[in-house]
């Protein structure tokens, strides 16, 4: 299980460190999309830095398992929102992007608390 989570963890770290780089970068493809279900640009940063500290946590969770656990509900838990808002406003053309993540999310988290 834990090669398991290395890869799906890893996989799942550079998704959201890489979504989080282009927060801050404000992409527009980004931007278009979140602005699309009412996100103001204000929370951008805010977001990111979440994100970041998901993807972050996850990969310093392959050697402390307690923090992979912690990072993976984190990013578990901004998923379920993620998806939430994009369902909320009918969006589903995006909504396959955060639906992925959050079931790679799930994996990670089940995966991590499986190779304790």
């Amino acid at each position: 299980m834990f090669i398991a989570y290395v890869v799906v963890g890893s996989v799942l770290a550079l998704a959201v460190l890489a979504s989080g780089y282009g927060k801050l970068s404000r992409k527009k493809e980004i931007v278009d999309g979140l602005t699309g279900i009412g996100v103001p640009l204000g929370m951008f940063p805010f977001l990111a830095t979440c994100e970041i500290a998901g993807g972050l946590g996850l990969l310093i969770g392959i050697w402390y398992a307690p923090l992979g656990i912690a990072a993976a509900i984190g990013v578990v838990v901004f998923f379920i929102g993620a998806v939430g808002a994009h369902l909320r406003k009918s969006d589903f053309k995006n909504l396959p992007s955060p639906l992925v993540l959050l079931l790679l999310a799930v994996a990670a988290l089940t995966l991590r608390a499986l190779s304790l």
